[in-house]
């Protein structure tokens, strides 16, 4: 006979964070340990490692809400970019070399980061470097596909974050590759064209 087991319980934090994002930003959340916010409806996400992502943040300049979560970094997208994402990076001439960039869209979620101005809870945990301004703004403020040759209107534009989100993340690729590279050569073998 099975045994019944209690779900798991909220606790005060997840349950204030949940209601956090459902009041201020008109979010849906889904879970309680720990809380996620579900992709696809109001936002999208770009993810990345993040010393890519803080050096194409550097290049861009403007961006929607930033999340960092561990080693990853969450660019939040207007709804709809993840389903982009392929045609893009191929229109980008990014298309068949492996990149650590991916999108969460319809159907997907990430950690809720810690609400802005509230105790970072625990180590590790998800935390807003650029956070989601007040609910009118939030939405206006993510990166979207604009016409070719138009800045989008007031948002960012997709076209140049992910350019600069690929550029950077093939960077990474190449420097681990040549520090991979250096230190695995075997001492004393001379070089092919010395």
């Amino acid at each position: 006979m099975a045994s019944l087991v209690p779900p798991p319980r909220s606790s005060p934090e997840s349950d204030d964070c949940a209601q956090w994002y459902a009041r201020e930003l008109d979010w849906a959340t889904a879970g309680t340990s720990p809380v996620r916010l579900l992709t696809g409806l109001r936002f999208d996400v770009l993810e990345l490692p993040a010393a890519a992502g803080h050096a194409a943040l550097r290049r861009v300049g403007r961006t929607g809400p930033v999340a960092l979560a561990g080693q990853r970094m969450r660019l939040l997208v207007a709804a709809g970019s993840a389903d982009e994402l392929p045609g893009l990076l191929d229109w980008l001439e990014w298309g068949g070399i492996a990149l650590d960039l991916s999108a969460v869209g319809v159907g997907g979620h990430i950690t809720a980061p810690v609400p802005p101005g509230r105790a970072t809870g625990s180590p590790g945990a998800a935390f807003w470097l650029r956070p989601p301004g007040p609910r009118q703004e939030a939405e206006r403020s993510l990166p979207v596909l604009g016409r070719l040759g138009s800045s989008g209107g007031d948002a960012p534009d997709l076209v140049r974050l992910v350019d600069a989100a690929a550029t950077e993340c093939h960077r990474a690729t190449l420097a681990h590759a040549r520090t991979h590279l250096w230190t695995h050569r075997p001492t004393g073998q001379p070089l092919a064209f010395s």
